[in-house]
């Protein structure tokens, strides 16, 4: 298994300082400790074996938990983005950010689960089309 890299809060906390001054939004967070939460648990092997899995929580729990004041989902996909790209998974990345725009927003509408989530972004790293199923899974989850 390869060594898996990381970033630390502060890196969080600039990346999301830079999002709001750029593309507006109420600056600051809310939960710190949530936050640091998140960027430890991520790290734990037993919890989050594959960098599949490190990844989806990552995304998943910026834009649900809220650590922040504002553009939650907006630092999900920027911090998601980093973590690909600390991780030699820089092929995907504006891929990722173009797919993660409409899946970001029906997660935070809870429209879309953590378990489809993960399906979703599998195929984005992988560079692979949604197979029919996963299609008509997100279209179903969509239009509830």
């Amino acid at each position: 298994m390869l060594e898996t890299f990381y970033f630390d809060i502060a890196h969080a906390i600039g990346v999301h300082d830079w999002i709001i001054e750029h593309s507006g939004g109420l600056a600051g967070t809310k939960n710190i400790g949530q936050l640091e939460s998140v960027l430890e648990h991520i790290k734990n092997d037993l919890y989050y074996p594959s960098f599949l899995d490190k990844l989806n929580h990552l995304v998943f729990a910026i834009n649900k938990f809220h650590a922040f004041n504002d553009g939650n989902k907006r630092s999900s996909i920027v911090l998601g983005s980093y973590f690909l790209e600390i991780n030699g998974y820089d092929y995907c990345v504006q891929d990722f950010v173009i797919k993660m725009e409409n899946i970001t927003v029906w997660l935070a509408e809870s429209k879309i689960s953590k378990e489809l989530l993960i399906k979703l972004i599998d195929c984005i790293i992988m560079e692979e089309e949604y197979p029919e199923e996963l299609m008509l899974a997100l279209i179903t989850a969509v239009d509830r």
